[in-house]
């Protein structure tokens, strides 16, 4: 692999646009990246505390909102839960229930260390939303997407993220606090 290459991955969730394999969410004019693990307490807390107020942008249109589920906390679980649950997270993309989802997620987010939520308990989070389509059952039983996160991993890794919650607004990386990154897409949106 030559330097700054990346393999695409060969599965890849609805909903995924541009190169860096991030799955967007509204349309609005100033992109806010968002780099996550979904096994990360950081995480969590910022998307408990900041993802009502970037729902809202993303809703008044003034954000195109471009999540990148990575998998860099795979060793802190005893079998790879950032990857499956970034796995089934493109699994409820494909449902169009990828933000309930990744919600979800977080709010029954398994601590460090354990095995993290099983494929069946990852399921079950997508029936809790009304998701029960035997496509997504499958899916996320097969890791459909593990290789996906794998790439939106590798290439965070090449735009110099290295852990996570980590933010982008347009192109320029703020800090993940929800006041900074209001004032960065005021200040966009102005420019």
């Amino acid at each position: 692999m030559r330097s700054g290459h990346v393999a695409p991955p060969v599965h890849i969730p609805a909903g995924v646009t541009g190169t860096e394999g991030g799955i967007a969410v509204g349309a609005g004019p100033v992109v806010v990246d968002v780099y996550l693990d979904f096994l990360c307490p950081f995480c969590k807390q910022f998307e408990l505390t900041a993802g009502p107020k970037l729902d809202e942008l993303v809703r008044s249109r003034r954000i195109a909102r471009l999540y990148h589920p990575m998998n860099i906390l795979d060793e802190a679980s005893t079998n790879r839960y950032s990857s499956r649950a970034a796995s089934a997270s493109g699994c409820a993309a494909d449902q169009g229930r990828f933000v309930e989802y990744a919600y979800m997620l977080f709010v029954n987010q398994p601590p460090e260390g354990g095995p993290g939520l099983s494929d069946d308990e990852l399921i079950g989070l997508g029936t809790s939303l009304g998701v029960e389509d035997q496509d997504f059952e499958d899916s996320v039983r097969r890791h459909v997407y593990v290789d996906w996160a794998a790439y939106v991993t590798a290439k965070a890794a090449l735009r110099g993220v290295n852990a996570t919650p980590t933010v982008f607004v347009q192109g320029k990386a703020v800090p993940a606090n929800i006041q900074i990154i209001t004032a960065a897409v005021d200040a966009a949106t102005n420019a």
